[in-house]
């Protein structure tokens, strides 16, 4: 969580293009906090709020984030990119904190949304990469196995430690997020 407070906002878009295939594609999220910790929040959130949304939030961030990605590939226009990734952190982290649980559609929408936006900044950087398909192939699988991880981590501390340590766990990606805001506006 350390390391997720100190690094730069959205390290992982420095606007030089990819290199690689799969693996790189399968670090990128591990390497940039924003990602790891959206992707985790989704998983823990979706622990929380049970079935079936246990199992729709982790298919439809994927989804939509291929969706982004075509978005950005094809130049279409987007809010800023950095602010939606940071507000996606900070939501995600907020609703864990403070164990909401909207109604089933909304809580799509909004992993959809955020989605679009962490999708629309990997399109942006495709084109340059040596091998988009194998990159795009190795992204969605991290991110599957890090919303994978939050599911398994929220299961566990409701099941060991209750509701309150997700809700410390969320308040910490909510005040990465807070940070991550800070430094997409400085």
């Amino acid at each position: 969580m350390i390391v997720a407070l100190t690094a730069g906002t959205a390290s992982a878009h420095d606007g030089t293009g990819l290199a690689g295939g799969f693996i790189s594609g399968f670090l990128h999220p591990l390497n940039g906090p924003d990602h790891m910790l959206a992707m985790v929040a989704v998983g823990l959130w979706g622990a929380i709020l049970g079935r079936p949304l246990v199992i729709a939030l982790p298919v439809v961030f994927p989804l939509m984030m291929a969706v982004g990605g075509v978005l950005g590939i094809l130049g279409f226009p987007m809010p800023p990119v950095e602010l939606g990734i940071g507000l996606s952190v900070l939501v995600l982290g907020s609703a864990i904190a403070f164990s909401w649980k909207p109604a089933d559609w909304i809580a799509i929408v909004l992993v959809a949304v955020f989605a679009l936006f962490h999708g629309f900044a990997h399109g942006q950087e495709l084109p340059s990469a040596a091998d988009p398909t194998g990159y795009s192939l190795g992204f969605v699988a991290s991110t599957g196995l890090l919303h994978i991880v939050g599911i398994i981590i929220g299961y566990g501390a409701l099941r060991f430690g209750g509701l309150a340590v997700l809700r410390v766990l969320g308040g910490l990606i909510a005040a990465a997020g807070l940070w991550f805001l800070f430094r997409a506006v400085a």
